[in-house]
Formats: structure tokens, C-alpha cells, sequence
């Protein structure tokens, strides 16, 4: 039985990153990943970069050409992803599905078994596959992982899930023709966020084509020839209606039904996450949990902090945990994209806040009409007491850019005047947070 010094599971940002250091240093590294097609992880194989990808080319090109252009774009990072580890001495990279024998002890299912001082779980997540009637009987059933893969654009598509995901996709797929339809359960879109960017949010898709039918469940789905027919309840009515495709958008689930977890001490609480604590460590202090796997935000540059925050705890002083991050902005790449940090206004109220909120529309922006692009709306949300920035929601192009400058400003605890004051380059889209922060003076 071979032992390593460390065994990371899955290829994903934060095990990747990990296995290099880990492997400069001299350690000797087991690098296990179940499929060839997931060297890089999901984001760069299933997640941000093939559909950033589909969504930067939406428009522009045929759907057929952007799918050959996204899958040349995966296969060259993915084949990098791996010659970046597999040329360094120390790290062995296993094909294969690891399971734990006990506390210690790794098995490569059908291979063989391995120990180590230290093990990293980083398994990532999977779409959440809804408990709907005739769901695994029906064709032409996707989720954004296997959508990505169709070659052939659907003229009806379904979305099931107005989250974040949905969104996008139906975005996406609306710009490249299709005639997209969005099945909510809840009333509105996006819970989380304020009712006016909600319904913003909703305004723009519907003017790309974008139909919503809110306070729907889907109760049955089944195939008439290659057809699929959703049958749902809305307002206590029984409805149908006909699609070539359904892409099921309904949340994700971390991975680990399959790791032989209940051979060991280490838990999961209630959603099958991973329980950590601020140093990442699992209820097993020499077994580590990043990424996905382990709940919370579900973000590739999450991953990439815990490893800098496992990297501090095996070599630091111990200082980076998972509470002291600062703010963390999030994007939605719609078109055009939504990107926010911090609080929203209803959240800040909630908190006990007193706020002053500012609005600008995107088209005072000149650089948003010298592009053509005016659809949007920019907010911010300030302590009227402190003049501290609570939060900033952006819904714009090139927000995902703009966004991170007032995160540094809100981590670095500066005052919205400074923001207000800033000097930026003209004509460019971050100019506009000079007006937008202004109106507090």
C-alpha cells in the first residue's frame, strides 16, 4: 500500500493549486480525479468557462460554431490544467474513483489502496435533479453540464428554476434564437435580491424573448415523438405545454454520496455538506474540505481562497480562516451581466441600518450608449450614519469588472466620498460610480 504525504480528491481549483505548492515544496502528492474530462474542475470543463464561453459568443456567431469554438476552448485548458501537474516529480495524477476505507485510507475503486498524513476533499458539486413525475423516463432532459454539449439549438426550450443559473441560460439561449420559457415556483425572481433589481432583472430578459410563468410547479413531464410536455399547476390550474428541450436549473448538491464518508468520523450535516471549521479542517483534523463540497458560496475563487487559507494553516501563522475573506462579490452573467456585494437594501434594513440608497440608471452612462448598451440600473446602499458603503448592485455591461472595485473599497473600510471622488479613466463604465455614489453629497 503506497503512502503519500498528501491525497487530494478532485481536480478543482483549490486541489489543483494545492497539489503544485504542496509538490515545490517536496511533498509527495496523490492527485485523484474520477474522469479525464474534469482535469481543471467544473469550472473550466462544466461551469464558468463553456458557458462564459456560449455567452460571450451569443449574438455573434451560429449556436453549432459556438459549441465547436467552446469545446476547443475546454480541451486546450483542460490538457494544460494537467501538463501544468503531471510534469512536476512529486505528484502522481490517478484516473479513478476514490472512496475512503477508513480515516487513513483511500481506495481507487478497482485499482488499488493508498494512505496519507493528510487528505483534501474536493470534490465539487452536481445539479440537483428535482423530484418530478416522469423525469427519468423522458427524453431530451438536460442539466447546464449536458445542455452545454448539444449541438443542435432548441427552437422551444424550458427552464426549470428562475435562479441564478436559469437566468443565465435562458439569456444565453434566448440571444441565440430560442424561444425560452421560465417555469418559477416562487413569485419573483431571484429571492435574495431587492424586489426593484428583481423585476429590472426580469424587464430586460422579457424584451430578449424571455417568457415567465411564476408560482409554477411542475407536476409530470413525458414525450409525444421527440417533444417534451411539461405539465404544471399554476394558480390551482392544471396547464401544459410542448418543448423541444428542458434544462433543469434547480440548485446544486455537494459530492459526496459516493466517497465511503460513513467509513470514517468525518460528518455532514443535512444537505450532504461537508461540515468544516474556520481552518477548513473536517471533523477529522487531517482531513480538509474545499470548494463546492463543503457548502456555502459556490464559486471557482472561492476554491482558490481555500487553498490559500489551508495553505496559511500548514505553513502560516494561521491567520486566514473562512470569517475574515472581507466581502465577496458575486456576477451573473446575463446580458447585460449583474454583478453585487454586500448587502442588498432590504438586508441592511433588516440588519438595523439606517440607509440612504442611490440609483443611476445605465443609460446616463456615455459609455454605455457609446456601446449601444443602456439596459440596466446601478444602486447603491450606504450607512447614513457612518458613511460606510453596506452594499453596491450593478446591472450593467462589464459590471463583473466594476464590481471588484468597490469591493476593495468596502474591505479596505473606505467612505462612499472616496468613491465619489475617484478619478477614472473617461469614456469607461467604471466612470459611472463617480455619479452614482455622488448623489449621497
Amino acid at each position: 500500500m503506497k503512502h503519500y504525504d498528501t491525497i487530494i480528491i478532485g481536480f478543482g481549483k483549490g486541489g489543483k493549486t494545492l497539489a503544485g505548492e504542496l509538490a515545490k515544496q517536496g511533498k509527495t502528492v496523490a492527485l485523484i480525479e474520477k474522469s479525464k474530462e474534469m482535469y481543471g474542475g467544473t469550472c473550466i470543463n462544466e461551469g464558468c468557462i463553456p458557458s462564459k464561453s456560449l455567452i460571450v459568443q451569443a449574438g455573434t456567431r451560429a449556436y453549432a460554431d459556438a459549441i465547436v469554438q467552446k469545446e476547443n476552448l475546454i480541451t486546450k485548458l483542460r490538457q494544460k490544467n494537467y501538463d501544468k501537474l503531471a510534469q512536476l516529480d512529486n505528484i502522481d495524477i490517478i484516473d479513478g474513483t476514490a472512496k475512503f476505507i477508513d480515516n487513513q485510507t483511500i481506495e481507487v475503486i478497482g485499482q488499488e489502496k493508498f494512505t496519507a498524513d493528510y487528505i483534501f476533499i474536493n470534490t465539487g458539486s452536481q445539479s440537483i435533479i428535482p423530484p418530478i413525475q416522469g423525469l427519468k423516463e423522458t427524453k431530451h432532459i438536460y442539466t447546464s453540464a449536458s445542455m452545454m454539449k448539444e449541438t443542435q439549438l432548441p427552437k422551444k426550450l424550458a427552464i426549470i428554476g428562475g435562479g441564478y443559473i436559469g437566468l443565465e441560460f435562458a439569456s444565453m439561449y434566448a440571444r441565440y434564437g430560442s424561444q425560452v420559457t421560465v417555469f418559477e415556483y416562487n413569485q419573483r425572481l431571484v429571492g435574495r435580491e431587492d424586489e426593484d433589481i428583481a423585476l429590472e432583472i426580469q424587464h430586460i430578459l422579457e424584451n430578449q424573448g424571455v417568457t415567465f410563468h411564476f408560482n409554477s410547479q411542475v407536476q409530470n413531464l413525458s414525450n409525444q415523438g421527440e417533444e417534451v410536455i411539461i405539465q404544471y399547476q399554476k394558480e390551482n390550474s392544471d396547464l401544459s405545454e410542448h418543448f423541444d428541450a428542458v434544462l433543469l436549473a434547480t440548485g446544486r448538491k455537494a459530492n459526496t454520496a459516493d466517497l465511503g464518508l460513513e467509513n470514517t468520523d468525518v460528518k455532514l450535516d443535512q444537505r450532504g455538506q461537508v461540515i468544516v471549521n474556520e481552518y477548513l479542517q473536517t471533523t477529522v483534523s487531517h482531513i480538509y474540505a474545499m470548494g463546492d463540497v463543503k457548502g456555502g458560496l459556490q464559486f471557482t475563487y472561492i476554491s482558490l481562497d481555500d487553498y490559500r487559507i489551508v495553505k496559511d494553516h500548514l505553513f502560516g501563522n494561521k491567520q486566514r480562516t473562512i470569517h475574515n475573506r472581507g466581502y465577496i462579490p458575486y456576477s451573473v452573467f446575463i446580458s447585460p451581466t449583474f454583478s453585487r456585494v454586500g448587502l442588498s437594501e432590504q438586508e441592511a434594513i433588516q440588519q438595523g441600518y439606517d440607509v440612504k440608497v442611490a440609483k443611476l440608471p445605465t443609460a446616463a452612462i456615455p459609455r454605455a450608449n457609446v456601446d449601444g448598451k443602456p439596459e440596466g440600473i446601478l444602486k447603491a446602499i450606504i450607512d447614513a450614519k457612518t458613511d460606510s458603503i453596506l452594499g453596491c448592485v450593478l446591472l450593467c455591461e462589464r459590471s463583473e469588472e466594476m464590481i471588484n472595485f468597490v469591493q476593495l473599497a468596502m474591505n479596505q473600510n473606505l467612505k462612499y466620498q472616496d468613491i465619489a471622488n475617484h478619478i477614472f479613466t473617461h469614456p469607461s463604465m467604471s466612470e459611472a460610480l463617480n455619479d452614482l455614489f455622488s448623489t449621497f453629497q
